[in-house]
């Protein structure tokens, strides 16, 4: 019988503009062994998220780039198949940064364990995962909603977007979600937003006005480009611009600033910056107040699932072209 063996996708090249299979090298690898205070982990799902994109790119960033000839960096769900650890078991469930392929050894210390029976496997890649640490500490740490306040959302039908529109929800605010086509838009309000502006058939400008007659309180910025610009010309007084994103530029060889930025000054604005890692330490009273909130229905939680490790190029472009709803995860092997 053949010994199995550890597929993988390793970063070939850095991309320019969309990202290409040929961007990465599918190889195959021996299954590797953990050392002292580490553990294996047989990947089960994989998390496809726009940060990637800024990962593969050479220079300076709140994280180091991929190398070239290394496993592209990916968080993962899976089950420890052995352990040189005491605090985690074999056949306990992990999620860590794992890469993309389909055994992966990490530190145990750099592991979070997770109970399937609590919420299925790829809801911990999605709203109980890096996404929805992102939405809660962005939204409610840097937005600063207050009861009463109009919330808009960029992006409002992607992992991050859709947590933190149910979250302002939740928190007494009126919600407006901007996203691509008849189908987001209806998916958002059956959530509970307010308002939903299908950017690719609208005239955004106009749709905010309509929405957001008192103006714009909080902002959160997923897109950038020609939305951000929109949002600025209907800010409120004191508005909060949280920006966690711009996929609208990551496949762009040079990007696009914003060009209605006085309107921070007339309307003393706040734009500022967010990156989920800032908050490590806090991870687990976010995710213990969302899987409440999960419990009782008052959030909901959508993953888009595509199959197979091979197709991780394609899958992850989907990101770019605006082809998933919710989470995008993809399933590498059965649990």
């Amino acid at each position: 019988m053949t010994a199995p063996v550890n597929h993988q996708f390793k970063l070939a090249r850095r991309p320019v503009g969309m990202v290409q299979r040929s961007d990465f090298e599918y190889t195959e690898a021996p299954i590797p062994q953990p050392g002292d205070g580490e553990v294996l982990v047989k990947i089960l799902y994989l998390s496809l998220d726009p940060a990637m994109r800024g990962w593969m790119n050479e220079g300076k960033s709140y994280i180091a780039p991929v190398g070239i000839g290394e496993v592209m960096r990916a968080g993962a769900v899976g089950r420890v198949i052995t352990s040189n650890d005491p605090n985690i078991a074999v056949g306990d469930h992990v999620v860590g940064m794992l890469g993309v392929q389909e055994y992966g050894v990490a530190k145990a210390k750099q592991l979070t364990k997770v109970d399937p029976r609590r919420a299925p496997l790829p809801v911990y890649l999605g709203t109980l995962g890096m996404p929805g640490m992102t939405a809660y500490f962005g939204l409610l740490e840097v937005g600063q909603p207050k009861e009463g306040d109009t919330v808009v959302v960029s992006g409002a039908a992607g992992a991050v977007g859709q947590v933190v529109g149910q979250i302002a929800k939740i928190k007494g605010c009126r919600v407006v979600g901007i996203a691509g086509g008849p189908d987001k838009c209806d998916y958002l309000r059956s959530i509970g937003f307010d308002a939903a502006i299908d950017y690719k058939h609208e005239d955004v400008k106009a749709a905010l006005r309509q929405h957001c007659p008192k103006g714009v309180d909080v902002y959160f910025d997923n897109v950038g480009g020609d939305i951000l610009d929109a949002v600025l010309t209907q800010l409120a007084m004191h508005a909060r611009i949280v920006i966690c994103g711009a996929i609208s530029q990551y496949n762009e060889t040079k990007m696009k600033g914003p060009s209605n930025y006085m309107s921070l000054l007339v309307n003393r604005a706040r734009m500022q910056g967010m990156v989920v890692f800032d908050y490590a330490s806090r991870y687990g009273e976010a995710a213990r107040e969302m899987a409440g909130w999960l419990a009782t229905g008052q959030l909901k939680s959508r993953e888009d699932v595509v199959e197979g490790l091979e197709t991780f190029p394609d899958t992850l472009s989907k990101l770019f072209k605006g082809e998933n709803t919710g989470k995008l995860v993809l399933k590498v092997a059965d649990s």
